[in-house]
Order: structure tokens, then sequence, then C-alpha cells
């Protein structure tokens, strides 16, 4: 009896987690979507290259305080620690960058349409690497989002070849971040803080270069908002959600599959849709578009409802509370202690 207890308890927790880590990742995405929208289009901020460096740079000062009091633990640095993380730093640079130069050049409502295409590249990411194979009901699920995105983005009335080119970049290291950062705090032995911090260490540098080589740096000096205090408060909210966003998605990646983390970011940019099509002003609607957003808002809620339904354990009594709907191949040794 109290073994069968056992089990139902660490099923129970188990399940918490899942959910708690989705709906936090979610929060956060949706609060960082606003706030830069807002910096980026509201207040005619002119660069996302130095947003980014804000972001990055917050990070590391959060997390190396944190560390000094003791508050979080991860590696000390050493000369391997790039080759053991590699390539998350580049991938985490690269979707950090064009998903802000995306969310700067494309309506709320056609970045999120857009942005659903990445769900496909997950699922075919875990499959080659990871080995996870999806069930038939996620399938369906996925190619209902993805199908509805694509109908929308037919008929897009206002047309940014440049954001489009964002966004599409952004879906590729979307799904490979994902993807390798599952695998990474699985084998790497890093945890969420020790890669947060080194993939901003190790890319403030580049990312500084190329923004001050692109002539950024000194846009954003000249920039005539410094001196309004709501502008001022929502670039530093955005620069701290960065880093609240960062340990989101590392969360809810570690306690769930990497493609559930990159739908409930689309779950989120549902939200985003609906309110940019009413308040951001610039969405311009037409018949075609707005099904298309809504069989994708439709498949959304199927996966959600195919991942996190509660399911009875075996009949074998093995206590295994893990979804049959994602089936993970790697060793389980490799889990994370130093987190």
């Amino acid at each position: 009896m109290r073994s069968s207890a056992s089990e139902m308890t660490g099923s129970e927790t188990t399940q918490f987690l899942k959910l708690s880590s989705a709906v936090f990742y979610g929060l956060s995405s949706f609060l960082i979507t606003v706030v830069n929208k807002t910096v980026l289009t509201s207040y005619r901020f002119p660069s996302f290259l130095v947003l980014s460096l804000g972001q990055l740079t917050a990070s590391i000062v959060v997390l190396f305080v944190a560390k000094r009091l003791q508050l979080v633990k991860f590696p000390d640095f050493s000369r391997d620690i790039a080759k053991r993380i590699f390539p998350l730093p580049l991938i985490y640079l690269g979707n950090m960058m064009f998903g802000l130069g995306g969310t700067q050049a494309l309506s709320l409502p056609m970045f999120a349409a857009l942005r659903r295409f990445s769900i496909l590249l997950t699922m075919l990411l875990e499959l080659l690497v990871l080995g996870i194979r999806p069930t038939l009901a996620v399938k369906v699920s996925v190619f209902a989002m993805v199908g509805g995105a694509l109908m929308a983005a037919l008929d897009d009335l206002s047309f940014n070849l440049q954001g489009y080119m964002y966004v599409m970049i952004t879906n590729t290291l979307t799904a490979a971040n994902g993807v390798y950062m599952k695998k990474k705090l699985d084998t790497a032995d890093m945890g969420k803080y020790g890669l947060m911090y080194y993939n901003s260490l190790f890319m403030i540098l580049p990312a500084f270069v190329g923004t001050w080589l692109a002539g950024d740096i000194d846009r954003a000096w000249q920039y005539e908002g410094w001196n309004d205090p709501f502008f001022a408060t929502q670039f530093l909210l955005s620069c701290v959600m960065g880093f609240i966003l960062s340990y989101s998605v590392i969360l809810c990646t570690q306690h769930n599959s990497a493609l559930t983390t990159t739908i409930v970011g689309c779950l989120k940019n549902i939200s985003v849709t609906y309110i940019g099509m009413f308040i951001g002003g610039d969405y311009l609607f037409s018949w075609l578009n707005a099904l298309g957003i809504n069989i994708s808002v439709a498949g959304s809620l199927l996966y959600t409802y195919v991942t996190f339904r509660k399911k009875p354990n075996s009949s074998g009594g093995s206590g295994d509370s893990t979804s049959s709907d994602k089936k993970l191949l790697l060793p389980a040794a490799g889990r994370i202690d130093n987190v």
C-alpha cells in the first residue's frame, strides 16, 4: 500500500512539474513578446541588436551574482566548456537576434502565424537527434497547426520579405535550440544555470562586435527616448525578461520534450495573435487569414490535450509516469545533478 501511494505521489509531482514549467514558460514568453513589440515598434527603438545585447548582459550579471551568493550552482569556467556545450551558444545568439528582428518587422498576428513553422522542424529534429517518435495524435495536431499557419501566411496583406526571412531563420534555430538543449541537459552535466550563463558569456563579445560593425551602437546612443522613464522602464524590463525567458525555456525543456516547449510557445502566440488583431493596429484582416489562424489554434489545443492529459500507470506497477506520446531513447544515466 505504501509503495502504491508513493508511486501515485511521484506521478502527481511529475505531472505538476510538467504543467507548472510549461505555464511559467508560456507566461514569460507572452510578456517578453508584448514588451519587445512595444519597445521596438511603439517607441520606435532603432536597434533590435542592441536590445539583444541588453538581454545577454542581464543574464550574465544576474547569474554571476546569484552564483557568488550561492543561490545557484553551476561549474566554474574551464577551457573545455565551450566544446562541451557547442553549438548551443551560436544557436542561442542567432535565435535571440533574429527573433527580435522579426518582432520589429512584422505585425504580431503574422509573426505568431509564421512562428508555428518551428513546430514541424522541432518534431523532425527530435526524431533524428533524440529518437523521440510522436504518436498519431501528436502528428495530427502538429500538421493542423502548420497547415493553418500556412493558410494564414498565404493571404498576408502586409508582406515584408525581411521580416519573413528573420522569422524563418528563427524557426530553424528555435527547433535546433530546443533539441540540442535537451541533449546537453541530459549529457553535458552543465545544468540549466550553467547553460544559460555560458551561452550568454561566450556570445556577448561577438554580439557586441557585430552590433558595433552594423552601426547600431551609434544609432541606439543617439536615440532620443532615453529620457522617457516609461521607455527606460520597458527597455530594462525587456532585458530582465530575456533572462527569465531563457530560464523558463530550459526548465520547460527539462521537464517536457523539446516539441512541447516549442508548442507551448506557439500557444502563447495564439494569445498574442488575437490581441494583435484588435490592439496592435497594424493587422489587415482577411477571411482566409482568419480561418487559417483558427485552424492552427484548434491544432494547438489538441496537442495540449494529448500531451498533458493524465495517464494511469500500467498494471505491471512500474510507476513510469512518462507520457507515451514521447519515447525518450537517451540513457537515463544522462540526468543532471548540479541544479
